[in-house]
């Protein structure tokens, strides 16, 4: 199975995509899709048609969104929130099962601790994807979401296979 892992931004709209083998996660790809300021509704496009690109490419199974929080600026959160749903957008036009998942319950999944920093978070999808490279922050952040959603996935799997 792929997944593809998106961190929803305005401005930097990360990405990665993984494969999911039983217990065996293997990097397939990640990267930023970037808009410019301007006007909204061309930034909205451009993040639009990146997305779906990259989904072209990939052609994952499955896509999982990091669920976005309230900025102090209100503003601001209602941007990311139309960001965000490019983000849920993209994958359902290409037909994708979509897990949405909580910053708190990303960092918890991958390093254990709800509250982790970004460097903890990068370290631990360094040693869970070998030789992985980063396109940036978002992408680091992108991929933690997959792997995320491929460990809520295989719970739900056992849960599923377990003899009553």
């Amino acid at each position: 199975m792929k997944i593809i892992g998106i961190d929803p931004g305005l401005r930097n709209m990360g990405w990665g995509v993984i494969a999911v083998d039983g217990p065996r996660l293997r990097h397939l790809g990640n990267g930023i899709v970037r808009s410019e300021a301007g006007e909204l509704g061309p930034r909205l496009a451009t993040l639009y048609r990146g997305l779906c690109a990259v989904i072209a490419e990939f052609r994952p199974d499955a896509a999982a969104v990091e669920q976005t929080f309230v900025n102090k600026d209100a503003t601001g959160t209602l941007k990311l929130g139309q960001a965000r749903g490019i983000a849920l957008l993209a994958p359902a036009e290409a037909g994708l099962e979509i897990g949405e998942y909580a910053p708190n319950a990303v960092k918890k999944t991958v390093v254990g601790v709800g509250h982790a920093a970004k460097e903890q978070i990068q370290h631990m999808v360094r040693f869970m994807l070998p030789g992985v490279e980063f396109a940036g922050p978002d992408a680091a952040d992108a991929l933690a979401v997959a792997i995320c959603h491929a460990h809520h996935s295989q719970g739900r799997a056992l849960r599923i296979k377990v003899p009553a």
